[in-house]
């Protein structure tokens, strides 16, 4: 180990011991040193505060510092903004105290910022993808001065973006990026938790042909505290946080922005300072919850996932957890941002409030501990990236061949499985519809394309995501309280309708529609707003099966308290016929017990529509079918369970036909319907897993 401290240059080895005073790196970082010295691709795998910045950053400066680069060496990219912001002082420390320069380029960088970099480029630039693709579309953007000698890109929380549409678009980014370098680009990925590391190794390493390695040391066994109680309502909730968290630091994780609002309201006035940091509260208030708390001693911040991926509001004490989140690297993200001073041990108090969610918490805690942790699905078809990368590079391009956008975007492993027939057949659908516009061989964008996503400069098209029209909500005073939904703002009445926004309510004074802007005063009470989305979200199949093995035993859990246990104990006693495939009557239905998870589910939903005519409804536990008196629903799953069926092409065609138009991409009105629909069987239908649970509880 020593031995890779010592390969790098004698100036940073200077700078780690009489800087930051470490007298040694981290197991992580020894090993991530070797593999990144030996010019390998990799996967850095170590738990939040664990050194995985560090165990990239510091080799890659490393090669910076030995062979200056003419212009930007390396690229840290980000999945969120707020992310960049915290790491950026960091990374700043990092680069200076060894003779280089960072840049922060994202939307609050000034245009004079931007142009001073521009004209002397700092060594590494810290960015998020969205940002990238705006500098590659940037005519004012000198590319290939700019990343010539660009050689290694770090990704940090790389699970965040794998098996996504920003994961898709960041390959292809780098991608277009990697064709302006001289070098094979190195990436680099960051991640505290994955249960596929190889499989995300061999997706990031896209056209690269570096070799590749995944760096996950053997991590000492540390001590976790873990409770999960059960309480009747939001005000026992409340009520239990607040006397658990009195003195100390802590944050507060809830499922939704409506929840986070409702909980930090009844927090406040029990002795404890209340935060809320979600995506719909101004950056100023964020900053300030993040600063104030920060430098408190007797906080709390409730918050949705906006302080899940590593961002730094100091030494924390406790992490509240109301409900459950909705996987296992969700719920260890969140543990580990307690645990890190000397002496603590990592925690999570659960509180829930549904009992099919204690069921949930204790299921999640318990593949926690058996070490499962969820694996990102590989993707190789994302038809709307593709729209939005062809329309991208006719904007990079001003106009481009057919070819050419094949070759930009050959290596690309999130459309791998798209042929170039397909990709031909998209094109001239793009064609049709005036999406795009075709002249002497080269591809425009068409003038509907520019009608739908030509607003504001194209920025629709600097972003892969859907962004739903936001309204700003100001107070009298003139102060930025956060931001609303069109949809919800549609239903307010000026002097009448009140919400929660800030942990507080506020009294809806006038909604200037032109303007998107709502202008408020506090209120004495508030109705919460839902800011629910109308696309399932489904429970993971590993999930769902483990619930079923602790709704099905006699085990105890140690960790519920007393209240928590007893609805255990009544769940069980009351699903005690559920330990194969459970059929119950209820009514004129038949309810079928899978515990397989939403997507399972979905997937025997559409089967049984499609063999019989059935309706059936289905969640993420169950199928509700209507009463059949003949009693053939285990002989439809068994036929179900013969990959042949779903294989047959008429069955598959009837199967895409029966997909709900959900609009999964703004880019998805671009594709033929065929492919539309498509993109959203991906997203319902998982029939490899479906086809392994029919075969496993059929007898």
């Amino acid at each position: 180990m020593v031995a890779t401290f010592a390969r790098l240059p004698p100036r940073m080895q200077e700078a780690i011991v009489s800087r930051l005073g470490w007298t040694s790196l981290r197991p992580v970082q020894e090993e991530a040193g070797a593999a990144l010295l030996d010019g390998c691709n990799a996967i850095i795998l170590a738990p939040t505060a664990g050194g995985k910045t560090e165990a990239a950053m510091f080799f890659v400066l490393a090669d910076l510092m030995e062979r200056p680069p003419s212009a930007v060496g390396a690229l840290y990219l980000a999945p969120i903004k707020a992310l960049l912001n915290n790491q950026a002082e960091r990374l700043g420390t990092y680069t200076e105290m060894v003779g280089l320069r960072r840049f922060l380029w994202h939307g609050d960088t000034t245009q004079a910022e931007r142009r001073r970099f521009l004209k002397e480029p700092a060594e590494l630039l810290m960015t998020t993808p969205e940002s990238l693709e705006v500098m590659l579309l940037s005519p004012r953007v000198p590319h290939a001065r700019l990343f010539a000698d660009l050689r290694a890109v770090v990704i940090d929380e790389v699970h965040a973006l794998a098996g996504s549409d920003r994961g898709a678009h960041l390959m292809a980014v780098l991608q277009r990026l990697g064709r302006f370098s001289r070098h094979d680009l190195q990436r680099v990925g960051l991640s505290a938790t994955v249960g596929n590391p190889h499989d995300i190794l061999t997706w990031l390493s896209g056209s690269s042909r570096r070799a590749g390695r995944v760096v996950d040391p053997p991590r000492p066994p540390g001590g976790r505290e873990i409770a999960v109680r059960y309480c009747a309502t939001e005000e026992q909730v409340a009520r239990a946080a607040a006397g658990a968290a009195q003195g100390q630091k802590s944050l507060f994780f809830c499922q939704s922005r409506a929840l986070t609002e409702s909980v930090a309201q009844r927090l406040r006035g029990r002795g404890i300072d209340v935060f809320v940091h979600h995506s719909s509260v101004s950056l100023e208030e964020r900053q300030a919850a993040e600063h104030r708390f920060h430098h408190g001693s007797n906080a709390m911040i409730a918050c949705t996932s906006t302080l899940e991926l590593g961002i730094d509001v100091g030494d924390l004490d406790r992490v509240f957890q109301a409900e459950a989140p909705s996987t296992v690297s969700s719920f260890l993200q969140r543990m580990g941002r307690t645990g890190r001073r000397s002496g603590q041990r990592a925690n999570t108090m659960f509180l829930c409030t549904d009992p099919e969610v204690v069921l949930q918490a204790a299921a999640i805690v318990e593949l926690a501990r058996e070490g499962r942790v969820e694996s990102v699905r590989p993707q190789t078809r994302c038809w709307p990236v593709l729209v939005h990368q062809l329309l991208a590079l006719c904007l990079q391009y001003g106009g481009i061949s057919p070819e050419r956008c094949a070759e930009e975007l050959k290596g690309v492993p999130d459309f791998s499985g798209i042929t170039r027939a397909e990709l031909d057949e998209l094109i001239d659908h793009m064609l049709s519809n005036d999406y795009l516009f075709s002249s002497g061989g080269l591809l425009s964008m068409g003038q509907r394309a520019e009608r739908v996503f030509g607003r504001k400069n194209f920025m629709e098209i600097y972003a892969v995501f859907s962004t739903p029209q936001l309204y700003r909500v100001v107070a009298e005073s003139g102060k930025d309280i956060g931001s609303l939904e069109q949809s919800f703002v549609d239903k307010l009445v000026a002097e009448m309708s009140s919400f929660l926004l800030g942990g507080r309510p506020w009294l809806v004074r006038e909604v200037f529609h032109r303007e998107r802007l709502v202008k408020v005063v506090p209120a004495p009470a508030g109705m919460k707003p839902t800011w629910a989305g109308y696309v399932p979200q489904f429970l993971g199949y590993e999930l769902g099966r483990k619930m079923h093995q602790l709704v099905t035993s006699d085990t105890p859990l140690p960790y519920l308290d007393q209240s928590a246990t007893e609805i255990l104990a009544t769940l069980r006693h009351e699903r005690a016929s559920h330990r194969g495939l459970a059929v119950e009557v209820e009514g004129e239905d038949e309810l079928v017990w899978t515990y397989a998870g939403g997507a399972v589910n979905q997937t025997l939903k559409y089967g049984l529509g499609l063999l019989h005519g059935w309706g059936v409804a289905s969640d993420n536990f169950r199928l509700r079918i209507r009463r059949l008196d003949d009693g053939r629903v285990e002989d439809s799953l068994r036929q179900l369970a013969r990959a042949e069926l779903w294989e047959e092409p008429d069955f598959q065609d009837r199967l895409l036909r029966a997909m709900p138009e959900y609009r999964l991409s703004k880019f998805q009105e671009a594709l033929p319907r065929q492919r539309a629909l498509e993109v959203v069987r991906e997203y319902l239908i998982d029939l490899p897993r479906t086809l392994s649970f029919l075969r496993e509880v059929l007898p």
